[in-house]
């Protein structure tokens, strides 16, 4: 059964996604494009009968969403999740797939190389003169994910960014997703989705970054049931 649910969900997702790829290459206007791209996703958790439930919602203004990364799924259901409004911090590897590359680049995402300093440096900026100027953006700060459960070390770029910007920090949990499409797994499994979103922290509240960040990861383990597999890296 697990085989062919999985089989189905990638039909699934090809067939939602294909189209809206073809969408995007002639919709004018990133905020329409990520309407699309929000109401797609949400389709696509429908249309392969997984309940994605979302607890809270953040406020309007510049925010920086912060979640948990455990699985290849999480920046779809963060599309669905999220307000429109929303943009996202990816790293640099997604831009060279085929098809996605496109796609995300079409919704305003922004790369990041993370084994490169300048480059992190250079993203940093970009990120507090989009929050300054009203953006709303979501990072995962972990970098990228593994089978082993429990919250991997923060990377403080986005922390730093919102604190530069005065944004406030949105903590996100997302749980089911890991056991949904862990790493090294080819087909998804059945079962449920749920998005928790903590209420906001105000940066200008903590002395630095790391303050921030750690708070930030202290609302999400309350959230995962899993493990602290680390606390934070530069």
């Amino acid at each position: 059964m697990h085989a062919v649910y999985g089989t189905y969900a990638w039909l699934a997702l090809l067939a939602v996604s294909l189209p809206v790829a073809i969408a995007f290459a002639f919709t004018p206007g990133v905020l329409r494009r990520r309407r699309l791209a929000h109401h797609a996703a949400a389709l696509f958790f429908m249309a392969i009968g997984s309940r994605l439930r979302v607890v809270g919602g953040p406020s309007d203004g510049p925010c920086v969403v912060i979640a948990n990364h455990a699985s290849y799924l999480d920046g779809i259901i963060l599309t669905a999740a999220l307000p429109p409004r929303f943009s996202f911090l990816i790293k640099h590897e997604m831009a060279k797939i085929p098809v996605a590359g496109f796609v995300l680049r079409r919704l305003g995402s922004q790369f990041v190389d993370r084994t490169s300093a300048g480059h992190r440096h250079r993203t940093a900026r970009r990120l507090v003169a989009a929050a300054a100027n009203g953006t709303a953006f979501a990072v995962f700060p972990e970098g990228t994910f593994d089978r082993e459960p429990g919250l991997k070390p923060f990377q403080l770029g986005a922390f730093l960014a919102a604190q530069r910007a005065g944004a406030a920090v949105v903590p996100v949990a997302i749980t089911g997703a890991r056991s949904k499409l862990p790493a090294h797994a080819w087909l998804p499994a059945p079962g449920p989705l749920t998005v928790w979103v903590g209420a906001p922290l105000e940066s200008s509240a903590y002395p630095d970054a790391r303050a921030l960040a750690a708070a930030t990861r202290a609302a999400i383990l309350e959230r995962l049931d899993e493990p602290d597999r680390g606390h934070i890296s530069m």
